[in-house]
């Protein structure tokens, strides 16, 4: 049997400063999630890539959501957000990819008629829950698109 120990001073400030909370309850769920075009098109690029940013941003701000760290590849999305557990993991992936195709659509017309049917997205997407790790997601998120700008100057 295991003796529970109390936590030091620095791991309890750690713990309070990455804890988030409403009126009865406390949590520190982050998740990273990844999701790519249909047939994982390169389009993600220039002002498509802008606005993209500035919807999904959007719509995380209305379910509030906090986007941790975020990068746009190419052909895929790479977030780390801190979900409330109100929501659902599921739910939320599934309004982000919804209604950010809808919205994409709406301002980039001429995409519509070159993918037709208005799925921007594919069916299916990655999600993992990051522990206290999150340094290394944030890394791993933000290098990706090094490899890329790298691997396209060869």
């Amino acid at each position: 049997m295991q003796v529970c120990r109390p936590h030091s001073s620095n791991q309890r400030r750690r713990i309070q400063l990455d804890t988030q909370s409403l009126s009865h309850s406390k949590w520190r769920s982050k998740y990273h999630i990844v999701f790519a075009p249909k047939y994982r098109r390169q389009i993600i690029f220039g002002k498509i890539k802008a606005d993209i940013g500035v919807i999904l941003r959007k719509l995380c701000e209305y379910k509030g959501v906090e986007i941790l760290e975020a990068n746009a590849c190419p052909d895929h999305i790479h977030m780390l957000v801190s979900i409330p557990p109100k929501i659902s993991v599921v739910y939320f992936v599934g309004y982000l990819k919804g209604k950010s195709s809808l919205m994409i659509f709406d301002r980039h017309a001429n995409i519509k008629y070159k993918y037709g049917n208005r799925h921007f997205w594919c069916r299916g997407y990655f999600v993992d829950t990051v522990g206290r790790n999150k340094e290394a997601t944030a890394k791993y998120i933000k290098e990706p698109l090094q490899e890329d700008i790298v691997a396209d100057q060869l």
